[in-house]
């Protein structure tokens, strides 16, 4: 009697496990399919809008000025050719317009790299009298439009004898409000505690920013570091007040030139989109590069 009630409870918890959870496994269901679908259409669709722009740019650089001229969209070239960029490396300042980019580029992305986080710490760390109304200073600079101070700009400049000279391109540029912003909200959020025991020791303020500070700092670094790349790369309005000789143009001033007309006859779609394409080379290797560096920054960020 016990061995058959034994049996049949080893049968029981055998076939029916009461601990056992039955496996739920989503369902997809038409409607969701169908959501999904709309999704990465729309997806696709937003893509394909910001994408072929820049595809047309890259296939018309290699189509003859005739095709370019009569059938302007199409992304295969009939004829396939490369003298838009010979002419543009041979017969052009398009070699000089890069190396002018390429230098005021890497000075004014050390300089503001440099200054702004001086700044930043001073207006984070530093206590002195006008501390705040130097902050609401900056901010309110980040609210006035950049087209409005290129008159005054131009007339500093040429009273302080800058015009048309490296110094005039590459000195109003080095410090950015954005920057300073940028800067002085990362500090505040490094402890204090940080710099007591470089203080102790008898690290001064700057040997304090310098070596303690500064290397906690580097997800804001990099930032700035992207931000001042792009933006003195891709500087138009500042190099059209500051120079008028063609020996200083930057990339951006010449590909102007070309697209106004003044260095070339008739519409030069391959000429001038091929420059276009090659301007825009740099900036995109710099985003390739940095680009988990700037999803890591955004989580130092929110972690600080």
């Amino acid at each position: 009697m016990t061995d058959s009630r034994t049996l049949a409870r080893t049968k029981t918890l055998t076939d029916a496990p009461i601990d056992a959870t039955p496996s739920r496994r989503r369902r997809l269901t038409p409607r969701s399919v169908t959501g999904q679908v709309l999704l990465y259409a729309v997806l696709a669709g937003l893509a394909l809008v910001y994408i072929y722009p820049f595809l047309v740019q890259v296939a018309t650089s290699f189509k003859s000025e005739q095709e370019a001229a009569s059938n302007p969209i199409s992304l295969i070239p009939q004829t396939f050719t490369t003298a838009a960029y010979e002419r543009l490396f041979l017969n052009s300042d398009f070699p000089l317009w890069f190396a002018n980019s390429a230098v005021v580029t890497i000075l004014v992305t050390l300089g503001r790299v440099f200054f702004v986080s001086l700044a930043g710490y001073a207006l984070a760390r530093l206590t002195f009298r006008g501390r705040g109304v130097i902050f609401a200073l900056v901010v309110a600079v980040m609210a006035v439009p950049a087209v409005v101070l290129l008159i005054p700009r131009f007339l500093v400049l040429n009273q302080l004898g800058m015009y048309d000279s490296y110094a005039g391109m590459v000195l109003p540029l080095l410090v950015d409000a954005a920057g300073v912003f940028i800067m002085k909200n990362f500090f505040e959020s490094i402890p204090p505690s940080v710099e007591e025991q470089a203080r102790i020791d008898g690290a001064g303020t700057f040997r304090v920013y310098w070596s303690v500070v500064l290397p906690m700092a580097r997800p804001a670094l990099i930032t700035i570091v992207i931000l001042s790349f792009q933006g003195s790369w891709n500087e138009l309005t500042h190099f059209i007040v500051s120079v008028q000789d063609p020996d200083l143009f930057t990339l951006t001033r010449g590909v102007a030139s070309l697209s106004s007309g003044q260095l070339s006859q008739g519409t030069q779609y391959p000429l001038k989109l091929a420059a276009a394409a090659l301007m825009t080379i740099p900036v995109a290797v710099v985003f390739f590069i940095f680009q988990k560096r700037i999803m890591n920054t955004s989580e130092g960020a929110v972690k600080g």
